[in-house]
This record gives structure tokens, sequence and C-alpha cells, in this order.
């Protein structure tokens, strides 16, 4: 049975931390004070994201604080399961034996067909999607999400149907769709809406009409951190949400739209939300287009982009330094990149092929 998302509203990062934030507010303002809540803040526990090598498609996981988990795509199918095994692992890594929600953005292969692999691995709770597959005439994409059905009819897990303006019951932190279906949040999230000057230089392009198009996408808030996955959400989508006021507002972390193919990521887009960090989920040869490599790299406020891979098609000149890539030029070795996000804004980024992170503090 289908069912929607019941709108959930938290502003704790956990019971405790909730309390000691209600005995700070009772006290005189004062520096001692804005001290002890300083620390309170760096004290709390990160948002775990391990973004996983599927070799250029999607698979994001999230676990939160309360240690909840969100996995955002699944990869491609087939591959001896290979996608679904370097899922499984991370996951295990984690901590979790299942995973609360796995939201599926569209029905594209490289996003849904890690499903039923997946699901013979570990338990799943509650799948979360768009509702039917608008691009039946793709044969690909029709298997993908026939095949999908045939796990939901099989499992005892709960689905529900991603609307805009709904949140992801995570604790501690919210979890905002945005997109759903090829509809978008009509009003713009809390502190957003400012006109967006971006929109008078980006270029338009027409619609699309693939799954693409149909992508949910959400916006994640912990404390004053606050991140962007959209998908694959196209160009002409973006500029519907982004223009002429921008909704969503400025963002820490971009997990880079449609793998940085330069079908999305608009400079009215990219510029308004003015990420920190950027991560692009491209493989070798999927994704890491120069034009939006570009866009990115010139972001107003971007400290770095990483990728998972390094792109043939962006070449020499639209590639990051290695340090910030976590699969080389011929490698698929599945190595993935990782942030701990804190509730003050603070971001470390752990690249498992180097075995190195890099901190990048809080916003001021």
């Amino acid at each position: 049975m289908y069912r929607t998302m019941r709108r959930t509203f938290t502003t704790c990062v956990a019971t405790g931390f909730c309390v000691l934030l209600g005995v700070l507010a009772m006290t005189p303002a004062h520096a001692a004070d804005a001290k002890l809540r300083k620390h309170a803040v760096s004290l709390a526990k990160p948002l775990m994201v391990y973004l996983m090598d599927v070799e250029g498609g999607q698979s994001t996981l999230f676990v939160t604080p309360s240690h909840q988990s969100l996995l955002v795509d699944t990869g491609w199918p087939d591959h001896n399961g290979r996608d679904a095994d370097r899922i499984a692992a991370v996951v295990k890594q984690a901590g979790l034996d299942h995973i609360d929600y796995v939201l599926i953005t569209h029905f594209h292969q490289d996003h849904v067909g890690g499903v039923p692999n997946l699901a013979q691995r570990i338990r799943i709770g509650t799948y979360i999607d768009h509702g039917m597959n608008r691009e039946p005439s793709d044969a690909p994409t029709q298997q993908g999400w026939e095949q999908y059905q045939t796990v939901l009819a099989h499992s005892h897990a709960q689905r529900i149907l991603a609307k805009p303006g709904e949140t992801v019951p995570l604790a501690g932190l919210t979890t905002t769709i945005v997109s759903a279906d090829g509809n978008l949040i009509g009003a713009p999230l809390p502190g957003a809406g400012q006109p967006n000057p971006y929109c008078k230089t980006s270029p338009t392009r027409p619609a699309d009409h693939t799954e693409n198009a149909r992508s949910v996408g959400i916006v994640m808030q912990y404390g004053k951190l606050r991140l962007v996955d959209l998908g694959d959400l196209t160009w002409d989508k973006e500029m519907q949400l982004m223009c002429p006021v921008n909704k969503l507002g400025k963002m820490d972390v971009y997990i880079v739209s449609h793998h940085g193919w330069d079908k999305s990521g608009s400079p009215a887009f990219v510029d308004a939300i003015a990420p920190r960090v950027a991560i692009m989920d491209n493989g070798e040869t999927k994704g890491g287009s120069p034009s939006t490599w570009a866009i990115i790299e010139k972001s107003p406020r971007l400290k770095n982009l990483w990728q998972l891979h390094y792109s043939a098609e962006g070449g020499a000149q639209h590639n990051v330094a290695d340090v910030y890539i976590a699969n080389l030029k011929g490698g698929a070795d599945g190595n993935y990149i990782r942030l701990s996000a804190y509730p003050d804004g603070k971001v470390v980024v752990f690249n498992s092929r180097t075995q190195q992170s890099k901190t990048y503090p809080a916003a001021q």
C-alpha cells in the first residue's frame, strides 16, 4: 500500500544535546555561556555520508547521529552483484545490520538496478520513490522498474511515495523532498527565497522528458549544516526550482547532480547554492563533463571539488588533483569518499584510497 510522508520537523541533535541547549538558553547570555554552547556543538556526533563507487551510477549512504540510515540509490544491476557487494561492505563498516530507508531518485538502471541484489544481502525497512516509470519506451528503464516492482511485491518493506515539501522521518535532522515526479516545492525552504541574480546569465534549455526530470531530490539540514542531492534532476527543472528566486538557499555540501554531466548543473543552480564542498559521483567513462566541471570549480564559495573517479571526458584540464579523487585513471577499485558533517557546519572529507582527510571549518 502507498502512503505519503508525514511532515516531521526535528530540531534536536539527540536528547541529551537538546536538554543541554535548553539549559543554556535559560542562563544569562554572556561570554562563558557562548563558549559552553560552542563546546556542546563541537561534541555532537556527526552525520556520516558515504559516497560509494558504483562506476558512474549513484549510491550514497547517510547515517544519522541516532544511527538511522538512508541510502540514496543502489547502482547498477548485474556485474555479479558488484555494486550491491560494495554497498553492503560500507553498510557493515558503518556498524549497521539493516537500512531504514532506500530512496530511489528515478528508475534509470544506474540508480534502481542494484535493488534486487541489495535486497538479497541486507534487510531494508522502507523504500521511497516517485511512483510510476515515466519512460516506459526505454527498454532498460522499464526492465529496471519492473524488477524493482518484483522486489516490492515479495518483500515485507513499506513503500512511500515521495511528495515535494514532505520530509523523510529521520530523527535529529530535517530531510526535505524538494522534487519528485517532475513536481517541485512551491514555497522556498526556511531562510531561502532571495532573488537569484544568476538566472539572468544562465542559459535556458528545453524540457527533458526522461526519468531524469522526475528525480526525487532532497535537502538535508543538520543544525547549521546544509546538504543537497537532486539525483539526476535536469537543467530545465533546476531553473524552475531556482528562478526567479532561490528556493533552496546556500549549501555547505553539494552532491553533484547527474554525475557531473552537462545535462544538469546550471549556473543558476550551482552559483546560487554556492557550496563549500562538492562531491561528484562520476565514473571514469561516465560524467565529469568539462563544462559542468568548470561551472562547479568557479562557484563563488567552493573550497574543493572531489571526484569518485578520474574522468576520461574531463581529460588533463578538467580533473581535480589526484588527492581529491577516490579512483584514479584506469582504476575500478571501489574506493569511496566519506563525509563527517557537524551541526555547526564543519565538514571533514575522507578519501578511502589515500586514507587522508581534509577538514573544512564551519562557515563564518
